[in-house]
């Protein structure tokens, strides 16, 4: 039986060519070669099967297959076809232009932010792939990393696991009904015992609940939800004020006014994060590289301004 593995290409496509041009000096020239190589070539290619792939007639006449190199030529063309694909294909991939992304993020990056990276990927190289995972725990994200599900994630605090980039810095904010509070920054203490709309237990949450209390600031909440739009709609029906973070406020609908904070709440710091010591695609690469971008704009807010 043929040993597969001795099948080398360059004996198949020395085959084809010879098939093709009827003659070992017209394959050479085509294929680039000395018509010494490609004898060789179509001599190991013989070894290898245990019979000859072309009657040679001498002369001028042209070489012809034989039966044994009919059977084959076909399987050779098919496998250099596929050969060329794979090279094809290798090379889309290294340009980033090919592959899939697995990429773990959060509400208000995955409104604010991904789909504009999600735009500028897919028309620069439309076959790559991007799933996203939303999860609200920076803890599930990193997760995510570590047991190969992600390839990259959005976060929103450092984590020892993880490698990453910070894209920008996004304060917190007071959101209210345009004209219940004066223009300008508005005092952290008149939180106290006010009416607000908040989220439901989430890192982000927590991190507004705890810069409210080392202010001693303690607001009434009258209505919890995950959902950012649905927090701004209250907040327009007048149910309440909230704090937010910017990202997450449409700031330009009229119906809603933005404050900063005095003295301010810590501010979220959203990175991208990636695993070390796993190589990340091409196409990987590309996404970081156009998140920075992206967000570019949202590193050079001031933070004081709303």
């Amino acid at each position: 039986m043929v040993a597969v593995a001795d099948l080398d290409l360059r004996h198949l496509r020395a085959l084809a060519a010879v098939a093709d041009a009827g003659t070992f000096g017209r394959a050479a020239a085509d294929l680039g070669y000395t018509q010494s190589a490609i004898s060789q070539q179509v001599a190991a290619l013989e070894r290898v099967l245990g019979g000859p792939v072309f009657d040679r007639p001498g002369g001028p006449r042209p070489v012809e297959l034989t039966p044994l190199g009919e059977v084959l030529l076909d399987h050779a063309r098919t496998l250099l076809d596929q050969a060329h694909c794979a090279a094809r294909d290798v090379d889309r991939f290294l340009a980033g232009a090919l592959g899939q992304i697995d990429v773990g993020t959060f509400q208000s990056v995955l409104t604010a932010v991904v789909p504009a990276v999600l735009g500028r990927l897919h028309d620069d190289h439309p076959d790559v792939e991007v799933r996203l995972v939303q999860r609200e725990d920076n803890d599930d994200l990193v997760d995510g990393l570590v047991a190969g599900r992600l390839d990259l994630t959005f976060l929103l605090a450092d984590d020892p696991r993880v490698e990453s980039v910070e894209l920008f810095v996004d304060p917190f904010v007071l959101v209210a009904r345009t004209g219940e509070v004066d223009a300008g920054p508005v005092a952290t203490s008149r939180l106290h015992g006010q009416a607000v709309i908040a989220e439901l237990d989430n890192p982000c949450q927590r991190q507004i609940d705890d810069g409210l209390r080392q202010h001693a600031v303690e607001p009434d909440v009258v209505f919890r939800t995950n959902d950012n739009t649905a927090v701004a709609a209250m907040v327009r029906a007048g149910m309440g004020m909230a704090v937010m973070p910017l990202l997450a406020i449409d700031v330009e609908d009229p119906r809603l006014a933005v404050h900063p904070l005095n003295p301010p709440l810590p501010p979220r710091h959203v990175s991208l994060a990636w695993l070390p010591g796993r190589t990340l695609s091409p196409a990987a690469i590309r996404f970081v590289a156009i998140a920075r971008e992206v967000t570019a704009p949202l590193a050079e807010r001031p933070l004081a301004a709303a």
